[in-house]
Parts: structure tokens; sequence; C-alpha cells
């Protein structure tokens, strides 16, 4: 999932300064589930700012919604009635950065992120989300026992670890697991350690980020 947290209060509180009537909008997608932006984070953030700007003596209404999506063209319609009926002056996100992006290209009114995109993951515990992914768009943890060498060794190293590492920790951090110790061990207990002798090339990272933006076209879903 897409791993997001909210942005500092002063930081949203200075992006609202000069609105009087806002739509704070969540997303029921990724963000619900790490706890960034769901329908509870929505009203935390909104009865904060209420309670910020009355104390400041500058009062500000507050639209609370959250659409089942915000990175779908047909869930966003859904607040079209509040937002170019209503007298909404702005748009306040909680969706990872691909829904205030899609807001902003749908209304006519200035769209701001109220979250930080932060990573792919997943949770290690309640309340602990970590990076798996880095969408290179090559995936390749076949090869390494199915772990990710990309995003899990901090240097996204392909052949075997740097000399760096100790104890399985990584030279960066001692709270930081060395990716290729837990290559190694996942190898190990699959009886396919002579696999890591194998010398692998240079990746190609046209398929990443790098190859400018990206675009999956499926022809046959399309209408």
């Amino acid at each position: 999932m897409v791993v997001a947290e909210r942005k500092p209060i002063k930081e949203i509180l200075e992006m609202m300064a000069g609105y009087k009537k806002i739509l704070l909008v969540g997303c029921k997608g990724c963000v619900t589930v790490c706890c960034a932006g769901g329908t509870k984070e929505v009203g935390i953030l909104a009865s904060a700012l209420r309670i910020a700007r009355k104390k400041d003596g500058n009062p500000i209404e507050i639209v609370e919604y959250t659409l089942e999506r915000q990175c779908d063209p047909e869930y966003i319609e859904q607040v079209s009635s509040i937002v170019e009926g209503d007298g909404v002056e702005a748009i306040l996100s909680m969706a990872c950065s691909v829904g205030p992006q899609y807001m902003a290209k749908r209304y006519a009114v200035p769209v701001y992120p109220a979250l930080n995109t932060t990573f792919i993951g997943g949770s290690l515990e309640h309340g602990v989300w970590a990076e798996f992914c880095q969408a290179c768009g090559n995936c390749v943890i076949h090869h390494f026992g199915g772990i990710c060498p990309v995003s899990r060794c901090s240097k996204s190293l392909f052949n075997g670890p740097c000399g760096g590492s100790a104890g399985g920790k990584c030279e960066i951090s001692k709270e930081v697991d060395c990716a290729w110790h837990l290559i190694y061990e996942r190898m190990k207990a699959l009886g396919r350690l002579d696999d890591m002798a194998k010398i692998f090339p240079i990746k190609d990272w046209s398929t990443s980020r790098d190859g400018g933006p990206r675009k999956v076209v499926r022809e046959d879903m399309r209408l």
C-alpha cells in the first residue's frame, strides 16, 4: 500500500490561512489503512483546525467528506455539488499525492495536500509501517528469496552486501536490517545459496521513474 503521514498542523494552518470555508476530503484507500487520511483522521484534523482558528479569532467552516478513493475520476465527481455549489474556497486533500492532483485537475479551486506521501510498504506491527517497494517497474525479488534489494538495501545493491554491515544490521543504523543478510538467510533456508553466486548486470532504470511519468494501458479493459 501507499504509506503517508499527515503534515504538521502548523503547516496546514499556514496553507489554510486565507480561507473561510474549505472542503476537507479523505480517502478510504491506502491512507485509511495507514491511519493517515480516513474518516477518523478527517474528523480529527477538522476539529484541530476549527479549534486553532477559533482561538485566533478567525473561525473557519469545514465541510468533511471521505471518498472511496481519490485516485479514480468517478469518485472525485461525488463532491462536485459541494465544491461547485456550496461556496467552498479551497480543497484540503487527505490522500496520497495522486488525490490532490486529481482534485486540482477536476475543480477550479485551489487544492492543498494535507499529507506527505512517503513510500510503498506494509505494516510491521500496529502503528509501524516500513518501505518494501520503490515501484521500479521490473520486479526481481524472485532472484533474491522474495526480498527486494532495490528498496530494502540502503544502497540498492544487486550483487551482495557492501561490507559495511555488522551483526545483520546496516551501517547506516543499528535499527536497519541489512537486506543482504536477510537475503542470505532466506536463500539458505530455501537451499538456494548457489544462486547467490550469479552476477546481475547493472539495473535498467528505464522502467522506473527515470524514464519519465509512467502509464499502464490494458486494452482489454478500455471502453
